[in-house]
């Protein structure tokens, strides 16, 4: 029936409830597990999982795990068996980095080293989608299909758990003229995920049987709206529409993907790490995160969807070049964007440049 919701929308229940402290139940076709997000539990909630046959463990990733120097046997994620005294509390402690350096001791730590992780894989993937902290409480019970059906919890198999590419369907579009660029035009775009939606900002009038001067530029609310000196993004967000209106044409592409793709509130917590003395890198690990969380797949379909086929890419970062070529857009030419240079953000701009390729 029509009325039943599709493996897409599952998933973005899943991701609502985890954010609310909802468990979800996972399964592989046989194997079930309830999973919540250690963010988000309550202690409640903790106390009826802890109730079920199966004993709950923490899935952290490798990254964290290394932090709290628990070994990862299962290579990029860690199974730590959660102590029968352990509260949410202790939970969060494991997650979040906040207190790692006045709080160091956390442990000692024991993971698992036996049986299948392909749960626990899922679960992590699915608790970052939903832009939390990337730790997961799991319990491998027989019961969990029973108590889905019973408490109306949503159901997914691991196949629905992992992010499927998105699918983008245009919305509206509208004249806005800019400061940087007069003849504009923003276009909004609705993934089918229900996830947030994306832009694309046109400069004037693209041919569309030539290469377009475009830039993927990733949403950053402190640097676009607030004009933050920790990063460059304001500056190349402003140079690029000014670098379109100067040529004629072009299309900015805004991808709502915070933080490299680990939301506001995760970036403000890699922040808080930097200060610190962690670089941007290391706060990411520290976190539980890789170096670089987006998916710049969603360009190409942006690209796609507007009738773009080539383009000249404003960018200094490689990655995205490679993406939009995996993702069938031709680049012609990149076109570095060095801007944005202060005091308060040459480390980072150094670390982008030895860490992640960036070519500045």
């Amino acid at each position: 029936m029509s009325l039943a919701p599709s493996p897409v929308e599952r998933l973005s229940r899943a991701r609502a409830d985890l954010r609310m402290g909802l468990p979800v139940v996972l399964h592989d076709g046989s194997a079930p597990a309830l999973v919540a997000a250690a963010e988000t539990i309550t202690t409640e909630r903790l106390g009826d999982l802890r109730a079920l046959p199966g004993r709950p463990v923490l899935a952290l990733t490798a990254h964290r795990a290394h932090t709290l120097k628990a070994r990862a046997y299962d290579g990029d994620l860690a199974r730590v068996a959660i102590p029968f005294d352990a509260d949410t509390a202790w939970l969060r402690a494991l997650a979040d980095p906040a207190d790692d350096l006045t709080h160091p001791m956390k442990g000692p730590l024991m993971t698992l080293r036996d049986g299948p992780v392909t749960l626990h894989r899922a679960a992590l993937a699915l608790v970052k989608s939903a832009q939390l902290l990337p730790a997961a409480v799991v319990v491998e019970t027989v019961q969990a299909t029973a108590l889905a059906a019973q408490h109306g919890l949503t159901m997914l198999g691991i196949a629905e758990a992992t992010i499927p590419e998105t699918r983008l369907s245009p919305v509206i579009a509208a004249r806005v003229p800019m400061r940087l660029a007069r003849e504009g035009r923003l276009h909004v775009f609705r993934p089918q995920d229900g996830g947030v939606e994306h832009y694309a900002v046109e400069v004037g009038r693209p041919d569309r049987h030539a290469p377009v001067l475009a830039r993927l530029h990733s949403a950053c609310f402190t640097g676009d709206v607030l004009g933050s000196l920790k990063c460059d993004c304001g500056p190349q967000l402003h140079a690029a529409l000014a670098a379109m209106q100067e040529a004629g044409s072009g299309v900015l592409l805004y991808l709502n993907q915070e933080g490299r793709g680990i939301g506001l509130a995760n970036k403000m917590r890699a922040y808080s790490l930097q200060d610190q003395g962690f670089d941007t890198v290391e706060a990411n690990h520290r976190l539980g995160f890789e170096d670089d969380e987006r998916d710049f797949r969603l360009g190409a379909e942006l690209l796609r969807r507007m009738g773009f086929a080539q383009v000249r890419l404003l960018t200094n970062n490689p990655a995205k070049l490679a993406m939009l070529q995996k993702g069938g857009i031709t680049v012609t030419e990149r076109v570095p964007l060095k801007v944005g240079l202060t005091e308060e953000n040459a480390a980072y701009l150094a670390t982008k440049a030895a860490k992640s390729g960036h070519l500045l």
